[in-house]
């Protein structure tokens, strides 16, 4: 999904938009797609971004281990994706109650279903958020992951999973106002802020 797709101008507004509202650093997994528009995003707020890019990903920039415009100090390239799961879920922990984290899943194919699934079971498990909640936000612009959906409800049907238990996990946003208010609201920021 590149700079002409849909989703990339929205989640570069929201990567912006969230970075300005939070003011965090904004980290991602730094490759191209959705993740570019979000780093692009943050930039554009004037926010620092850091990243765990994976080597040889998808796309003509990723067969190297430099990023096309990020200095490499703000970014690790990882091997593997277990290793860049393991570093954006340490940047989304927070550490104290003053830190505003977020994790925000966009549109994406296997290796997002991947870090969406790890992270909802160490939510599930309390690994994240057991002391200071973090807000887990999973973008579902112009009903992208409505399958994905239909098959959670499929697992509450026989029993996979409890009834509901996945609704609690996560906040399920079909545009950026919606994920932006929920943001506000979760650390009660003023709404000037939005």
């Amino acid at each position: 999904m590149g700079p002409d797709h849909p989703h990339f101008l929205q989640t570069q507004e929201l990567g912006r938009e969230v970075a300005m509202l939070l003011n965090c650093t904004s980290w991602s997994g730094v490759g191209p797609g959705l993740m570019d528009a979000a780093t692009r995003g943050a930039l554009q707020a004037g926010k620092p971004v850091g990243g765990f890019k994976i080597a040889r990903e998808a796309g003509e920039w990723t067969a190297s281990n430099f990023h096309p415009y990020l200095a490499t100090g703000t970014y690790l390239t990882c091997r593997f994706f277990s290793a860049r799961k393991h570093g954006l879920v340490d940047t989304a922990v927070r550490r104290n109650a003053s830190e505003r984290t977020a994790v925000i899943a966009l549109p994406g194919g296997i290796g997002t279903l991947d870090e969406i699934f790890e992270i909802l079971a160490l939510v599930q498990l309390q690994r994240i958020g057991s002391e200071l909640p973090v807000p887990f936000i999973l973008m579902n612009y112009d009903s992208f992951y409505s399958k994905l959906f239909e098959f959670l409800d499929e697992c509450e049907v026989s029993g996979a999973v409890s009834k509901g238990e996945v609704a609690s996990l996560w906040k399920i946003c079909n545009g950026n106002s919606e994920a932006l208010k929920y943001l506000a609201e979760f650390y009660n920021l003023p709404q000037s802020l939005q």
